[in-house]
């Protein structure tokens, strides 16, 4: 802290106007700060409200997520009506993967009023372990209506109409996220091998102007958009203004802020792919593009979108960038197995470090090595290893990396044996990444999307033995595949190449699917 802070600090004696300052820091955002001034407050004043809340938050800056918990129910303690802090408690139990304990936190702000919750809610529902596919369903349409009403939107306004015949359908793509070139690569497979005789393509791009990483993947009379500084009326009257005739959300719930300007329905058709993993509520959208294995006939009553499939998987991928080579399996090495899993913390549930406990218990002198953004702090790191010791898992057996730059984060990979994929939220990104760098991932068949995203590329890239019926059988797959290290070194040496040979790396087929998809839609 500089000496002009330590200053101030020492000469306020006042609880509120330590909060006052520590409110200061914190919106200049400097809360290691302005921590010390909440501090002093409750140092003067033990009941004061504001300066636990405001440790709380600090925290929660910092990602300090596990250690902001404390803080949050001693407010509760004070005023278990103040509805901000049973929010922002569940915010950090969902972090940390705690999602259930987060969504009573989160029903328990919304009965006290508190309206960004049931935002919240929406967001983070479909990877809540109580949770099912009409749960999804209730909380996603109960945000979808108090959005609708905010927003004063009429749904049933002039039905925009366009030319059926026209030689060019034009396409629009909306997404927050061009600028990751990482987390979009199922999207520029498409965009790459998209009929430009057929199809116009514009992007519409939030939070990103057009970078050379993003312009490589455009083509000639491809246009792109800068909407970032645009509101959602006028982003909705530009997209009406272009006479697009298809617009295709990429964000989902990724990134709300964009949902009102489809409550617009600025083109004839909205269409939700890549980044849903659920319904997304709305009425303002026609369809949702998702695979047999996503999506089974027999769920789609719990959708507010129409239902259409391509055939394989929804997702495709290449890889254009630099990746590290495969390296052997460190079992070899080693003596002992390595599971692994780069998956983010708030899908690390109780559910899952359970299973992942029973594992490591049937599976003597191995190992298992975790890494992620959050466990780059020591609040959160020591809360997962804590998971595991008081399950009967020795600290020693437990290898805890934070972040890394992409290329040292692929690396990892050399050092894990078998992946362990997260329910019921599975990962996307994850899953491909780990099976291009000749890692197989253990998954299993769940009861909602969510659940069946690596079901789906582990099916089209041939590895559907790595697919389990049920939790039982996931402990039972991983279990097995460790005792075959000739296997793992198989799987290994030949992943890649059968990956590049199979469906899910088969953009030119994708591309073809999704646009006889487009026409169909457009026509029907």
């Amino acid at each position: 802290m500089e000496e002009v802070l330590k200053n101030q600090l020492a000469s306020l004696h006042s609880a509120e106007l330590c909060c006052h300052e520590g409110e200061k820091l914190l919106n200049g955002d400097k809360p290691a700060d302005a921590i010390c001034f909440f501090q002093k407050a409750v140092q003067l004043d033990s009941k004061s409200q504001h300066g636990w809340f405001g440790q709380g938050m600090a925290l929660t800056h910092m990602e300090e997520y596990a250690a902001s918990l404390g803080y949050f129910r001693k407010v509760i303690k004070l005023n278990a009506k103040l509805a901000i802090a049973h929010h922002n408690l569940g915010r950090s139990l969902h972090e940390i993967g705690q999602s259930d304990m987060a969504y009573q936190s989160f029903r328990r702000a919304t009965y006290l009023g508190f309206t960004p919750t049931q935002q919240a809610v929406a967001v983070a529902v479909p990877g809540f372990p109580s949770a099912s596919n009409q749960t999804v369903l209730r909380e996603r349409r109960l945000w979808a209506h108090e959005l609708l009403k905010s927003e004063e939107i009429n749904p049933d306004g002039a039905e925009i109409v366009r030319d059926k015949e026209q030689k060019h359908l034009k396409l629009g793509y909306v997404s927050a996220f061009f600028h990751k070139e990482n987390w979009m690569k199922p999207v520029w497979g498409l965009f790459e091998q998209h009929d430009r005789e057929k199809f116009q393509i514009h992007l519409f791009s939030d939070r990103t102007k057009l970078t050379p990483a993003i312009n490589k993947f455009l083509k000639p009379g491809d246009q792109f958009h800068d909407i970032s500084a645009l509101s959602n009326a006028e982003s909705a009257n530009l997209i009406n203004t272009l006479d697009i005739d298809i617009l295709i959300d990429l964000n989902g719930y990724s990134y709300p802020p964009r949902f009102p300007m489809f409550l617009r329905k600025p083109a004839p058709l909205i269409v939700g792919w890549f980044n849903m993993y659920a319904t997304t509520g709305f009425d303002c959208f026609d369809y949702l593009i998702g695979d047999d294995c996503v999506i089974p006939v027999e769920e789609e009553h719990y959708y507010s979108e129409e239902i259409v499939r391509v055939s394989g998987s929804y997702l495709t991928f290449t890889v254009g960038y630099n990746v590290p080579e495969i390296s052997p399996p460190p079992c070899i090495v080693n003596g002992h197995v390595t599971f692994g899993s780069l998956i983010s913390q708030y899908k690390i549930t109780d559910r899952v470090i359970k299973s992942w406990c029973k594992i490591l218990k049937a599976t003597p002198g191995s190992r298992l090595l975790l890494r992620n953004a959050s466990l780059g702090k020591d609040s959160n790191q020591q809360y997962l290893l804590s998971q595991f010791v008081k399950r009967g898992v020795s600290a020693e057996r437990i290898t805890m990396l934070g972040p890394a730059a992409h290329y040292e984060f692929l690396e990892t990979y050399g050092r894990i044996d078998i992946a362990l994929d997260a329910f019921p939220y599975n990962g996307g990104t994850t899953t491909t990444e780990a099976i291009w760098q000749g890692v197989p991932v253990v998954t299993y068949w769940g009861n909602r999307w969510v659940s069946r995203t690596s079901a789906t590329l582990l099916r089209s890239a041939d590895l559907g033995e790595l697919v389990a019926k049920d939790v039982l059988a996931y402990v039972r797959v991983a279990t097995q595949l460790a005792t075959d290290p000739q296997k793992l070194k198989t799987l290994r040496e030949t992943m890649r190449e059968k990956l590049l040979a199979s469906d899910v790396c088969d953009t030119v087929a994708f591309a073809r699917s999704m646009e006889r998809l487009f026409v169909d839609i457009w026509q029907s």
